[in-house]
């Protein structure tokens, strides 16, 4: 059982992220907003950018971990909250885990984005399939040369590992 509580800080960086989700509605973005905070203090903030940059990417929460990552100069985020204006979608919550993010807070859910034709459990249905049954094909090419950069990476001794 989960016994998080819900501090007054916590409802002012949600609502930090559900002003950028709307501020970006009326400057044509997509309604989704998103702040990373560290030690009390939000370290960045961003919106949907999808429609604005032509970048199918350009998500709240990945803008906004890539803004957090350049002011903290790092790509490890540990020790830090996201507060994201709707629950993840695949492409970002693996964002999210890949930055180690400690704790994750949002407000609306995959259900209330696919009720205004935001289709992310379409994604979730797509990695439960196997891969032969999947709507992209996903095709197995040239493995035995691909292995030699995961070679190079294995005996890489002054690696940044992440």
């Amino acid at each position: 059982m989960d016994t998080t509580i819900i501090t007054e800080q916590d409802r002012k960086f949600m609502r930090e992220a559900i002003r950028l989700a709307s501020e970006s509605v009326r400057h044509g973005g997509g309604p989704f907003g998103a702040v990373v905070v560290k030690d009390g203090q939000i370290v960045a903030g961003s919106s949907n950018r999808v429609t604005i940059d032509l970048d199918p990417t350009a998500h709240a929460e990945v803008n906004t971990i890539r803004e957090a990552c350049r002011r903290l100069g790092t790509f490890d985020l540990s020790g830090c909250t996201i507060y994201t204006s709707c629950e993840p979608c695949p492409m970002c919550l693996g964002a999210i885990y890949w930055a180690h993010i400690d704790r994750i807070y949002y407000g609306n859910t995959r259900k209330d984005a696919r009720d205004i034709d935001f289709a992310d459990d379409f994604i979730y249905e797509e990695l439960d399939r196997p891969m032969a049954e999947r709507t992209v094909p996903i095709i197995p090419l040239l493995r035995d040369e691909a292995l030699e950069s995961f070679r190079l990476w294995s005996e890489k001794e002054d690696k940044t590992e992440y």
